[in-house]
């Protein structure tokens, strides 16, 4: 078949047949949307705007604009902090007179505050009334739903006027108000200074002294002990097997040195009740003549689980002498007696560094324990206040590095370094110490006597001791001159191992449950009415009130 060329293109009669076929009303239908698509893009067409011609701006209109976007930033501020406070006309208005009276009730109570100061009780009153009186009105405003008007106003605005001009006169300005707050703030902080100053007083004579109940025990025991022979013979018939154990270095070591038989009691029990392998435990208890008798008493008494128990009193140990111990020595200096004791020295001295404990033999006993105990290669020294939770025997193999002991570090958090201990303004600390240096806690401590022995840290003790004489190294207790004994010869353990503060801060519990060892340091001991009671129970559980003993001397 013929093409016909391109132009000449026509639709088949086969398509003209079929449109003519179709029913009436479908031929309209499709005609009427062909019109109606046609209007609307001719409407399209129409109403499409031409491109924004591009109008450069002259240079007078653009410093125009310059000019005044300043203003219209302010003002896009200001309704801005319009809208946030819900403020209304009538609170911004030159003439509102609710304004006025709240402006001036807001003056008005400054000044009252300043009158009530200075004793002026009458012209007090006078501004009390007017406040009272414009609140009044204000009031009455609202309740009614209008504005206060200048008839309603007037008489409280002049009225509060009139005292606001007496006040000047009475200089009640701005400057006299600052100048009195001052004051009252000064005179608070002095009266903050010395209810704190009476609370550590008190809190240091409470942790001072000796509760009834200790007291009542010790001497019940003592009368046990000299009455009860057979008391006596547990300690001094002990069996060779006993007396070996004492020196045996394959046996785990542990030495307390303590004039507190129940806090002594709770160590031992402790570390025996959570140790694997208790038979082979061995405390080295020394005490002090009066509590030496009684102590004996209490462990012949009861039975630790196999563990060992060795006591002795520190007056049997003559080579601890003034020749030998500076503390000792110190004692006997008129100068440090009256520090100590009389209380009549430097009173500026904070009465927790006065305190006579700090010179106790038994406080500084654990400088000479390579002495106390020469055939004996480590052990592990535990304080009388702290409460076992862990089984300790992993502690005597811990590898110290070639180091004296094993110490938890105490310069995080609340703890402090070498700078808190230590008066670095003195030349000999400054020359020798790092203030920044991290210190350790005594406490729970492994002890490798060995290298004590070899690199002579009683010596340096002593030597640290002696230029201390004046009190201008350090003021408080043993914990100073240990940092300078050990100093560079103590390996860090992990803070697990011992977990301080339970005597006078807040301990996170999580960090109480993984202690093996926790220690109530501070003023506020758990055998104390003002022990800290959410800590109690750790040691109260160690403690066994059924003992007939114990409940003779305590009410629990």
């Amino acid at each position: 078949m013929r093409r016909r060329p391109f132009l000449d293109q026509r639709r088949p009669s086969s398509f003209k047949r079929r449109w003519q076929q179709r029913p009436w009303w479908f031929r309209l239908a499709v005609i009427l949307l062909l019109a109606l698509a046609c209007l609307f893009l001719l409407l399209a067409l129409r109403g499409s705007p031409d491109p924004d011609p591009v109008v450069l701006p002259s240079t007078d209109s653009s410093r125009s604009a310059a000019t005044t976007s300043p203003l219209l930033h302010q003002r896009s501020y200001l309704d801005g902090v319009t809208d946030a406070f819900n403020m209304t006309d009538e609170m911004l208005s030159a003439h509102s007179f609710s304004r006025q009276l709240m402006d001036q009730i807001s003056l008005a109570k400054t000044y009252l505050v300043v009158a009530k100061e200075a004793n002026n009780l009458q012209f007090a009153a006078e501004l009390s009334s007017q406040i009272r009186r414009a609140q009044s009105i204000l009031a009455h405003a609202a309740a009614h739903g209008g504005t206060v008007t200048e008839q309603d106003a007037e008489k409280a605005i002049r009225d509060m006027s009139v005292l606001f001009f007496q006040a000047q006169q009475f200089r009640y300005d701005s400057a006299v108000t600052i100048m009195k707050l001052k004051g009252q703030i000064q005179s608070l902080e002095e009266k903050s200074k010395a209810e704190a100053e009476k609370s550590t007083k008190y809190g240091q004579i409470a942790a001072e002294e000796l509760p009834k109940g200790l007291y009542c025990l010790g001497v019940r025991l003592t009368m046990e002990w000299f009455k009860t022979t057979e008391l006596q013979r547990k300690f001094t018939e002990r069996s060779p097997a006993v007396q070996s154990n004492l020196r045996d270095n394959s046996l785990y070591h542990y030495c307390v040195f303590s004039d507190n038989i129940l806090a002594v009691s709770v160590v031992v029990n402790s570390t025996t009740l959570n140790s694997m392998h208790p038979e082979k435990i061995v405390f080295h208890l020394v005490t002090d003549e009066v509590n030496y008798a009684p102590m004996r008493a209490w462990f012949a008494l009861n039975d630790y689980r196999g563990a060992t128990v060795e006591i002795q009193k520190v007056e049997d140990f003559t080579w601890l002498n003034s020749s030998y111990v500076p503390v000792l020595k110190q004692l006997q200096d008129a100068a440090t007696q009256n520090y100590y004791f009389s209380g009549s020295g430097n009173r500026g001295t904070p009465v927790k560094f006065r305190n006579p404990k700090y010179l106790s033999m038994l406080n500084h006993l654990r400088f000479y324990i390579p002495e106390i105990y020469p055939e004996l290669r480590k052990v592990v020294f535990l304080d009388d206040d702290i409460v076992v939770q862990k089984d300790l025997s992993e502690l005597f193999t811990i590898n110290l590095n070639g180091n004296v002991m094993g110490a938890v570090e105490t310069c995080m958090e609340t703890f402090h370094r070498f700078h808190k201990y230590l008066n670095h303004s003195h030349p000999l600390i400054r020359a020798h110490f790092d203030p920044d240096a991290c210190g350790w806690a005594f406490g729970m401590n492994v002890l490798d006597l060995v290298m004590w022995r070899n690199k002579n840290v009683t010596g340096i003790y002593h030597y640290w001791q002696e230029r201390n004489a004046d009190h201008t190294l350090w003021k408080l207790g043993s914990l100073p001159p240990g940092l300078l004994a050990f100093y560079g010869l103590v390996e860090p353990l992990d803070p697990k191992w011992h977990v301080l503060g339970l005597g006078y801060t807040t301990v996170d519990p999580a960090t109480i449950k993984e202690g093996a060892v926790l220690h109530y340091n501070g003023n506020m001991k758990p055998w104390l009415k003002i022990g800290m009671e959410k800590y109690k129970g750790f040691w109260d559980n160690y403690v066994d009130y059924s003992h007939p003993l114990l409940q003779r001397c305590f009410t629990h």
